[in-house]
Parts: structure tokens; sequence; C-alpha cells
């Protein structure tokens, strides 16, 4: 990640069993949009969103992941609770959960400027896949959807009303307000249709407008079978487990650290290289420093992290953010930090002596702390968080360190990537095409913060294969912004989301790894003891029970392919082939529904159940008999489940 941790901002206590109440039905994420409401765990999916519109539909803009400054996320029994901001209007949401499929939605919203708009509006889009063909009641009206037309700039057709009922073939969405209200229909956007419900029409400074209103869905509850199909016969590619990222940044670290550690089997291990702490003088020689005792804290105390992690077994990738002064082109000064992005750019005149001084720190790690880095990265150097490379200066500077540490008798080879999201994967194509790179990248790498389609995965399932190395996910979670409104990791929303993806990416990926960020007290998926200002003990969320179930995947097992039949079920399968050790991962996305998974080994008698939901924290259903290499279970709702051999 991009940033340094700061722990001054305090937030409201939060209790982590509040969101495992049995009312909880709405998805609403922390910018303030609602995804859709659960109905028996099946999401009937909309989208909201909060958006300001300029004069004649010109230009919007609108509430969505990391497109607002700061917005803030807080629970409350069954209440959560945004506030947030878009083009200076300030918005207050509240999202109620009232009973099955039913919510109050509370929203004011207050104008801090003055110009001319169109209005502000909290908006519902319709994704088409649910709402093809469906028909929008207002009153006496009715719109059929499929007669929209994709709406460029021009101002849509307007209505007024108090109820808003839409009908589509299997689901019914119905928003009731207690006055009337005028609200817009356009199709943009690739979906079935966009209302836009106005708040207030004309944008002046001071202006306010609040109301309550209600959202139900309903819909037919699909409680269809899956059926899993096992190729075991041809694995795939090592799965060596669960990693971490432990870049050091808060004295809460040690205690979320040690928890982690005890309680989990982690694989592999990131850590940072504090390079502007190991060398903050360009005609210094570091390594002298040193061993004088003149060695920085801070790089002591990630070096002992190396140490610490190397002595479990991990393979360790070391990652810098912060240059040196000395190693940045131009005045450091003149690079202004916009929004985390620092992207400072090395110095080419410098070369050598900045391949020299990070050999010098992978060298010393070596020699006096035992630790020899499988790999060495600069950190989204795509992005330039903090180093930014063009696409051609990253494949050099895998040739040139890449040489230089061969010279100095490393085997450490470099990340290719280590970049700042999976969107960007034109970023490792020179390097790919340049045969010279290939016997100096010990991996591929990306993070997994957005843009993680089936397709893009498939990009780099395939540049991993292509130059026969494995790929790794150097930082794996979902919301890089998740920090500012810290409350959302303890939501079950936000882990239901990581560990769908995370399935995902193994299934499609077939990566040697995933490294959470992080398993220190940033990002924590633990909570209480002051993390992020919570009170009560340290204790797991219920995100940590998602990866304690995925990591205990058997050790040194390869993916196994398999074909699933359900689009609701997410998948990942591996196997131990040799120690007949076998896991199979499902997110059973909807309401509950049968299992049957077949092509299981022969001589394999019985697999152990574990559940992890709202309520459940890898609860041990019991074994599961096999047959004839056959299994049937039952899948219970909105849940990660695994089967994992005894």
């Amino acid at each position: 990640m991009k940033r340094t941790i700061n722990y001054t901002m305090i937030f409201v206590a939060f209790t982590v069993l509040s969101c495992f109440e049995a009312g909880a039905q709405a998805e609403v994420m922390a910018w303030g949009n609602m995804t859709g409401i659960r109905v028996e765990g099946q999401l009937m999916a909309f989208e909201s969103s909060l958006r300001v519109v300029e004069n004649d539909w010109s230009k919007i803009w609108m509430t969505g992941k990391e497109r607002q400054f700061r917005p803030t996320y807080h629970r409350d029994g069954a209440s959560q609770m945004v506030r947030t901001t878009v083009e200076r209007i300030r918005f207050d949401q509240m999202v109620t959960d009232q009973s099955p499929g039913f919510v109050t939605v509370s929203l004011k919203a207050e104008a801090d400027t003055t110009f001319d708009a169109e209005g502000v509006f909290f908006c519902i889009d319709l994704p088409l896949k649910e709402y093809s063909g469906a028909s929008i009641r207002i009153g006496k009206s009715e719109i059929k959807v499929d007669h929209l037309r994709e709406t460029g700039s021009s101002r849509p057709v307007k209505y007024n009303g108090k109820e808003f009922r839409i009908e589509g073939i299997e689901r019914t969405l119905r928003l009731d307000f207690s006055s009337s209200v005028t609200v817009f229909v356009r199709k943009e956007n690739g979906s079935a249709a966009t209302l836009y419900f106005q708040w207030f029409e004309k944008v002046r400074t001071g202006r306010q407008a609040s109301k309550t209103f209600t959202v139900q869905a309903e819909g037919i509850i699909d409680h269809s079978p899956v059926e899993v199909k096992l190729d075991i016969q041809n694995p795939g590619r090592l799965f060596e487990g669960l990693g971490g990222n432990f870049r050091l940044q808060s004295p809460n670290d040690r205690k979320v650290i040690n928890y982690c550690l005890d309680s989990l089997r982690v694989a592999w291990g990131r850590v940072e290289m504090p390079w502007r702490h190991w060398q903050p003088e360009e005609n210094s020689d570091p390594i002298t420093e040193a061993r004088a005792g003149r060695l920085n804290e801070r790089v002591d105390a990630s070096m002992k992290m190396a140490q610490r992690l190397s002595a479990m077994g991990m393979p360790v990738i070391v990652s810098a953010w912060f240059p040196p002064v000395w190693a940045i082109d131009g005045d450091p000064k003149q690079y202004v930090r916009r929004g985390g992005v620092q992207a400072y750019r090395l110095d080419p005149s410098k070369q050598q002596k900045i391949y020299k001084s990070i050999t010098d720190y992978l060298v010393y790690l070596k020699q006096e702390y035992g630790v020899e880095a499988v790999m060495y990265s600069f950190n989204e150097s795509d992005l330039g968080i903090d180093v930014l490379h063009t696409p051609r200066e990253h494949a050099d500077f895998i040739k040139g360190l890449g040489a230089y540490m061969a010279s100095r008798g490393l085997a450490t080879k470099m990340v290719l990537g280590d970049n700042s999201d999976a969107t960007t994967f034109d970023f490792i194509v020179p390097a790919m095409n340049d045969p010279e790179t290939h016997k100096y990248i010990g991996a591929v790498s990306f993070h997994s913060w957005r843009g993680c389609d089936d397709e893009t995965l498939h990009k780099w399932a395939a540049a991993s294969r292509e130059l026969n190395v494995p790929l790794i996910i150097g930082e794996g979670s979902t919301d890089a912004a998740a920090h500012v409104y810290p409350e959302i990791f303890a939501e079950s929303t936000f882990a239901f989301y990581e560990i769908n993806l995370y399935t995902r990416i193994c299934a499609i990926c077939q990566p040697l790894s995933i490294l959470q960020w992080q398993l220190t007290s940033d990002y924590s998926i633990l909570w209480g003891d002051g993390i992020y200002g919570s009170t009560g003990p340290l204790r797991p969320t219920q995100r940590f029970w998602n990866l304690k179930q995925l990591a205990s995947t058997p050790e040194q097992a390869f993916t196994i392919p398999f074909t699933c039949d359900h689009e609701e079920v997410n998948c990942a399968v591996f196997g131990n082939i040799a120690r007949n050790e076998y896991a199979v991962h499902l997110v059973n996305n909807g309401a509950s529904r049968k299992a049957t998974i077949k092509g299981l080994p022969a001589e394999l008698k019985e697999l152990e159940m574990y559940v992890t939901n709202r309520e459940e924290n890898m609860q041990r259903r019991g074994a599961i008999p096999i047959a004839n290499g056959q299994v049937t279970l039952e899948l219970p709702a909105a849940s990660f489940i695994s089967l994992i051999s005894l």
C-alpha cells in the first residue's frame, strides 16, 4: 500500500457482534452506495448512489469507491451511517434494517457552495441482468425499461410521485416517500434504468433538504443445487498457502503480528526495506555504519521482522517504498503528494549507486540476520508509491539490479510488476518481451485492490505461465481507502467480498500465495485493544476467520481444476496428491442450497466441514462422508464453506 498509517484520528468504538444481528440485510458500502438487500441470504441487487448533476445534464458527480475524500462509516445496531461529500454537497445517510428485505433510508443533504446545477439526487441503478424487461410504475404512469434509449447529455423526462414500484421478472423493488418527489428516469452505463430522485434543484450555499423513505426488495429465492466436478488427474500450479505483509508502522503492530503468527499458517512474508533510513547520506557506507552500531532503529526492526518470518520457514520478499533524498531526480520538495501518491523519479545519473545501496541492504540482511530475500521490488512503481517507473524503466531496472545482485553473490530475484492493481497489466509487457529480463524474474505480482474481473485475472495467469514463474498477489484485499473508514473492516459484507475475491483469484490465477495487506494493525483483521480506536479485548473479525479457513489448505497443495454449474457459487480446490490431502473451498453468494462435489479420490473417505459467515466463525460442522468419490452437503446461505481432509 501507499501510505503512512495515522493513529491520531479518533473513531467511535465498534462492537463486532453488532454486525451479526439477524436483522442485518442491507449491503452498504463505506462511501454510501447500497449494493442491494439480502433476503434469506440472496442479494436483491441494485446500486444506490448520491449524485450532483450539472445544468443540462452535461456532467454528473457521484459517490463511488475512492471517489470521495475521507468519507466516514459507522454502524449502530441495525443502522449503518455514512457521511460523505460530493462537489461540496455534504450528505448524511442512515440505512436501517427493519425486517427481511425492508429498510428505511434517512438522508440529509446540505450545500456549501453555489453553482448552476440541475440538482442533487439520490439514485437507484437497476442492473440489466435482474431488470431487463422490467416496468417502472409511478402513480398511474408506467415506463417500460426496454423502451428507454441510451441517454447522452440530453435532459430526461421527469415524473412526480410518492410510490415507485419496479417490477422485473424475478425481482420487485419498491420505494415509498412520505411526500411527492421528482424523479428522472434515464438509461445509462449499460444498466436497465437509472432513477434520479431529486433532493433539491438549485444549489445554493446553506441550502438543506432531508427525507426519510423506505426501500423494499422482493424476489424469487434461488435454492437450486450446485454441482462441482473435480479433475484430480490434471493438477495445476502449486499453492503454498496464505501469506502476509508485515510493514511495520505502529506500536500496535506487535500484538497483532503475534496473534496472527500464533493462530494462522502463514506461508509467505513481505517486509519493508526502509531505504531512506538505511542510507540517508549519498557517500556514506551503510554496512560500515551499521556494523559501527549506528543502524537505524526502523531498519533493525524491519530486518528482525524478516528474520522472524524466515525462522518460521517463510520465503521473504523485500520491498521499498521511500527512497533517500540523494537518489531522487531533482528537488524532492517539488514532488507534490496527490491522493497518497508521491511518484518520485530516481536519478538516472546515480544508477550504479542505487544498485549498490539496495544490494548492500540485502547483503547485510543475509550476513547479519541470516535472511536471503527470495525477491525484491519497488512497491507499486507503476503508480509511484513511492518510486515511479515507466514500463520500459521497470524492465531496465530488473535487468540492472538483477545483474548487480547476482554479481554480489545473492540469489535474490526481482518481482515483475508488484503493480498497484490488476488493471495496469501493460506495465509488465516490456519486461515480458525482453528476454534479457527473464533470468532475473522470480515471480509476477499484482495487488488486488480493484479491477479484478475475470478477463483481467486470466491475463495475469497467462503472463506467469508464459514466463514459467509463479504468480503472487503481493497485496491482497479489496479497498485501498478502507483505512479512512476502518469500522468497515469489522463488517460482514466487507469480509464476504474479500473472500469471494480470493476464491476467484485462486481458481483463475492459480497463485503461489496471496499476501494479505496486512497482518499488522494496519488494515487489521483483528479488532479491539485500541486498534483504530476500538475498545474491548483484542479479538478476531470475520475476515480473520475467513483467512484462517483458507490458510487451513494442506501444505504444498496443487490447484485442482474443476467445473461449477452455478454462478452464485465461487470455488477453489487444492490437493496434495502425494499425501491424499485436499481442500474444497466454496463461497455461496446466495440462499442455502444443496451441493454435490464429484471426482474426489476413491480412497478419500470423509472431509471435515467448516463454515464462516455472520454468525459462525470457522464453525466445525463435522465430518462429511464420501461415497464413490462424491459428497453431498447443504451450503448455508451467504457463507464461506470449506471441506478439508481430516
